[in-house]
C-alpha cells in the first residue's frame, strides 16, 4: 500500500468511528467514556475487514 491509499483507508475508518458517536450523542448519549467506546468500535468493522486476507478490496489481500 501506498501512502495515498493509507491515507484513503485511515480517513474509512475514522469517518466508521465518527458515525458510531454521531448516532450515540444524537441518542441522548453523552458520557464521553461510553462515546470513545462508541468511536473504537467503529473502528472494529474496516480492521477487519483490512486484516481479511481473501478480501481483494482493500487491506492484506488487495493486489498491489
Amino acid at each position: 500500500m501506498n501512502k495515498e491509499q493509507l491515507v484513503a483507508a485511515a480517513g474509512s475508518y475514522i469517518r466508521a468511528a465518527l458515525a458510531s458517536v454521531v448516532a450515540l450523542y444524537m441518542a441522548g448519549q453523552t458520557e464521553p467514556s461510553v462515546l470513545v467506546n462508541a468511536f473504537i468500535a467503529g473502528l472494529v468493522g474496516p480492521l477487519a475487514k483490512a486484516l481479511n486476507p481473501k478480501d481483494k478490496a482493500y487491506g492484506i489481500g488487495a493486489s498491489k
